[in-house]
C-alpha cells in the first residue's frame, strides 16, 4: 500500500502493486494498527471508508489505482521500521541495476521480502529506503521472497503511476529463468490457465488452478536447454508472464507436471531432495529482464539481472555432468 505518514484527517489512499488483490478490511487493519478491529468494521459498515468514491463491502478487493477514502480515526504511535543491517546496504547498493531521477532498479536477491510486515521488521523497500534517505521510494510491483531479480522502485508518485499505467496495459515485459524438475513435452508452451488465491485453514496462502472462479493467467515458456538431473532430465527455461498473478509462474509451472526446482509449496518433493546435494538451496526462479518504456524516457528501457552466483553454480554443475555422460 501506498506509504503516508497517519493523519488526524481523512486519507486519501492510492493502492499501490503491493495490495493488488487484498480485500479492503485486511488492507485497512494493516494500515490502521491500533485501531481495535470492530471500529475498522464499523466505519466499513457505516460507509465512511470509501473506493473510487462509493461504498463498497468488507471484501471488495482492490485493484492497483484504487482509491481509498479512510476517515479521521485515533491511531497509535506507529513503530518505526526496523534498520537493515550494514552488509545488507552495502549488498543492495551494489546490486543497483539502474537508477535515473525518477526510476531505481534493484537485483533483488533470494530470501529477502519486499517489504517489511507478518513479523519482518524490514524488508528491501525499507532497506532502500535508510540506503537513499530522502527519496519517497515506491515499490512498483512485487517479487516473492525466495524470488531474486529485477525489482523497480519509483522516487516519484507520477513515476509510480505511469508505471502502473504500463503494468495494467501489459505493456511491461517480464522475463524470468527457472529450473524444471521435469522435461517440457515441447520447446515452446503456452499456459492459459485462470487462477485464484486461496487462504488454508492454517492462514498459509496459496493458488490454484480455478476454471470457474479464476483469473485470466498466461505464461509462455521456452526452453533454453535440457540438462542431466540426479533423478531425470530437467528443463532450464525461460517463462514470459504475459498477466502477473500470485505464483503464476510457479503454478502454471506444477499444472504441466514440471513444478520448479526448489519450490516447496507447489513443487516436487522427491526431486529438491535429490537437487540438494548439487547445491540446490532455494527456488529455482529469478526475474532476468524488465522491458518498458517509461514516459519520462526517450527510448524504451530493457533491465537484465545476471543470474545469481548459487543458480549458476548448480547450472555449472549439471552441465559438467552432462559432459562426462
Amino acid at each position: 500500500m501506498a506509504v503516508e505518514a497517519p493523519s488526524p484527517g481523512v486519507q486519501l489512499v492510492t493502492v499501490t502493486a503491493a495490495a493488488e488483490g487484498q480485500r479492503l478490511d485486511n488492507f485497512l487493519l494493516a494500515r490502521l494498527k491500533g485501531v481495535p478491529r470492530s471500529h475498522v468494521y464499523r466505519i466499513l459498515r457505516t460507509g465512511e471508508v470509501r473506493v473510487n468514491k462509493g461504498r463498497v463491502r468488507a471484501d471488495c478487493r482492490l485493484r492497483v489505482g484504487d482509491l481509498v477514502r479512510i476517515p479521521p480515526v485515533r491511531l497509535a504511535d506507529p513503530r518505526e521500521p526496523g534498520q537493515a543491517p550494514s552488509v545488507l546496504l552495502r549488498d543492495l547498493g551494489s546490486a543497483i541495476l539502474y537508477e535515473d531521477e525518477r526510476l531505481l532498479a534493484v537485483a533483488k536477491p533470494a530470501g529477502l521480502a519486499v517489504h517489511g510486515g507478518s513479523g519482518l521488521s524490514f524488508g528491501l523497500i525499507e532497506a532502500m529506503r535508510q540506503l537513499r534517505p530522502g527519496l519517497e521510494l515506491e515499490l512498483v510491483h512485487r517479487l516473492d521472497r525466495d524470488t531474486s531479480g529485477c525489482l523497480l522502485l519509483a522516487k516519484r508518485a507520477s513515476t509510480l503511476r505511469d508505471l502502473h499505467r504500463l503494468i495494467r496495459d501489459q505493456a511491461v515485459e517480464k522475463r524470468y529463468l527457472a529450473l524444471l524438475t521435469q522435461a517440457l513435452p515441447r520447446p515452446e508452451l503456452i499456459v492459459e490457465a485462470p487462477l485464484r488465491k486461496n487462504t488454508l485453514k492454517s492462514g498459509e496462502r496459496v493458488v490454484r488452478v480455478d476454471r470457474v472462479d479464476g483469473k485470466p493467467s498466461h505464461t509462455r515458456f521456452r526452453r533454453l536447454r535440457r540438462l542431466p538431473g540426479p533423478g531425470g532430465d530437467l528443463d532450464l527455461v525461460e517463462a514470459l508472464l504475459v498477466t502477473g498473478r500470485t505464483h503464476q509462474i510457479r503454478v502454471h509451472a506444477a499444472h504441466l507436471g514440471a513444478p520448479l526446482a526448489g519450490d516447496e509449496k507447489y513443487g516436487d518433493e522427491v526431486a529438491n531432495k535429490a537437487l540438494r546435494p548439487w547445491g540446490l538451496r532455494r527456488l529455482f526462479l529469478h526475474a532476468a529482464v524488465l522491458k518498458l518504456h517509461p514516459s519520462h524516457l526517450a527510448e524504451p528501457l530493457v533491465i537484465q539481472a545476471p543470474l545469481p552466483a548459487d543458480l549458476q553454480a548448480l547450472l555449472t554443475r549439471l552441465e559438467q555432468r552432462a559432459n562426462k555422460e
